[in-house]
């Protein structure tokens, strides 16, 4: 199974002329266009060096760190679900985050291949992230990310989350 740690936050980077700048969003919430993929099997190493299998559950985000996870709503059918973020991307302008094919699946858009979301940071239970770390969906939904994040600065490692940082290119 893979590791939480160490999160890798990164230097920016450049992809096609644009430069994408990694930061530790605590607070990250946006709203935008999802896309997913790796329909089948084995594609390779994710930015963090962890094998992708578009069967599981993960996803891709241009600058968050790595790993992280998220909570992503469907708006239009208003279902949810946690996703580890383990690789960079989408690299198409206006997405704002990359599905794997099993995530979209779960989230019902995998037939439409793009969809409208709300993707914010959450904080999961360990039992959630262990069984993301595998690629398997996770039990709960959180109602709210951890409460006691959002009194921290931007930067600082939410509480009972330890997590060791090292400043490097994913």
């Amino acid at each position: 199974m893979v590791a939480d740690t160490p999160v890798k936050i990164g230097r920016p980077y450049q992809v096609r002329g644009v430069t994408y700048t990694p930061a530790d969003d605590a607070h990250y919430d946006e709203t935008g266009l999802a896309s997913w993929y790796g329909p089948q099997g084995q594609h390779g190493t994710t930015a963090n060096g962890e094998r992708f299998d578009g069967r599981r559950v993960g996803a891709a985000h241009k600058t968050l760190p790595l790993p992280s996870y998220v909570e992503v709503t469907a708006l239009a059918s208003g279902r949810r679900i946690l996703v580890r973020v383990n690789d960079r991307g989408p690299f198409v302008a206006g997405r704002i985050i990359d599905l794997s094919y099993g995530a979209a699946e779960l989230l019902g858009i995998a037939r439409a291949g793009t969809a409208r979301v709300r993707v914010r940071r959450v904080y999961p239970s360990e039992s959630d992230r262990r069984l993301l770390r595998s690629g398997r969906p996770a039990l709960a939904l959180p109602s709210v990310s951890n409460p006691l994040a959002q009194a921290l600065p931007p930067g600082y490692p939410p509480p009972n989350t330890p997590e060791q940082r090292i400043d490097q290119n994913p």
